[in-house]
């Protein structure tokens, strides 16, 4: 019976230690390399976005003011007071409203616009349509809504100037109570349906086309591609433009402050906005706080449940 040679068992057990001791290195390497990578990253976190967020907790037991020496605890008044603020309930349902109509149509839209944009076989063109639908993304929101403000004056604004010369009479845009709301709605979706427009079409983009090819060959029609193909396969796609539609849309602030202000009749007021005017206009921050740490746990419950929904097994 043949033996493997003393000296090549030697050699093995050498090259599996030597094989042990690289890998232990490699391993402590790139730990190295995430801890000094993630590092910073934590530190701004935590320094700008844990502790801001934990100091409104705290506050919003305060009766707090930053022009008062001293600032009286007052446990849960802040927050008993919300209940009975007729602006706070009305700002809510306003936050509420907008988030309902404006998060659907942006989806919509802007996954339509994908998908047409994404058919244009030119790279040229696709990419010169993908490009002018995100210009508005660009530029400021504050500096948009100016110009939008202009557009919806009732004398001298650009619509109601398409209006008379149509014969039509001029709509009080931003003054009407029941056109207000939708007024925003309409400045806040031309300025943000570029970003989502070029997240739908990279997530178009990743869908095999050898799925449509044979949907094809099946004999179906776009409509039952589009049902049977996109919309599923392009569900975390839309799971994460969801959430993150949502998260910007229940902030949203400059566009209220600088088109209507929260008028007429506080139609337009959103949760942001009177957090705004409490901490900086009436100088109660530990109001401002209670709101905030009501808006914080909405957002967080609303991105959970999406979470939870949107959740999604399958591969490709």
């Amino acid at each position: 019976m043949s033996s493997i040679p003393e000296s090549t068992g030697t050699k093995t057990a050498i090259e599996i230690k030597g094989g042990k001791k690289r890998t232990q290195t490699q391993i402590k390497v790139q730990n190295r390399f995430i801890f000094f990578s993630l590092t910073p990253i934590m530190i701004v976190f935590i320094v700008f976005s844990a502790i801001p967020i934990v100091w409104g907790l705290v506050l919003s037991f305060y009766q707090y003011n930053p022009l008062q020496e001293h600032s009286p605890f007052i446990g849960l008044r802040n927050y008993m007071d919300l209940l009975k603020d007729d602006v706070f309930i009305k700002s809510f349902w306003n936050t509420f409203k907008f988030v309902i109509i404006a998060v659907p149509a942006n989806i919509a839209i802007t996954l339509m616009i994908a998908i047409g944009v994404n058919r244009i076989r030119n790279n040229m063109f696709r990419n010169l349509f993908r490009t002018i639908y995100f210009l508005p993304c660009i530029a400021p929101l504050a500096g948009s809504a100016v110009v939008w403000s202009t557009m919806f004056n009732k004398d001298t604004g650009l619509f109601n100037v398409l209006l008379n010369f149509l014969h039509m009479p001029g709509v009080d845009w931003l003054t009407d109570p029941s056109l207000a709301m939708y007024s925003v709605i309409a400045m806040t979706l031309w300025a943000d349906m570029g970003f989502n427009i070029v997240l739908f079409m990279a997530g178009l983009d990743s869908i095999p086309k050898m799925f449509y090819e044979a949907a094809e060959l099946d004999g179906a029609n776009p409509w039952k591609r589009f049902w049977n193909i996109t919309v599923p396969l392009l569900s975390r796609t839309t799971l994460f433009v969801t959430i993150m539609t949502c998260l910007a849309y229940f902030q949203m602030f400059p566009q209220f402050q600088i088109l209507t202000n929260g008028e007429p009749q506080n139609e337009t007021r959103v949760l942001a906005l009177n957090i705004y005017d409490h901490a900086f206009t009436y100088m109660n921050m530990g109001y401002a706080s209670a709101i905030a740490s009501v808006l914080f746990v909405i957002i967080l419950i609303i991105t959970i449940i999406q979470l939870k929904l949107g959740k999604s097994q399958w591969e490709y």
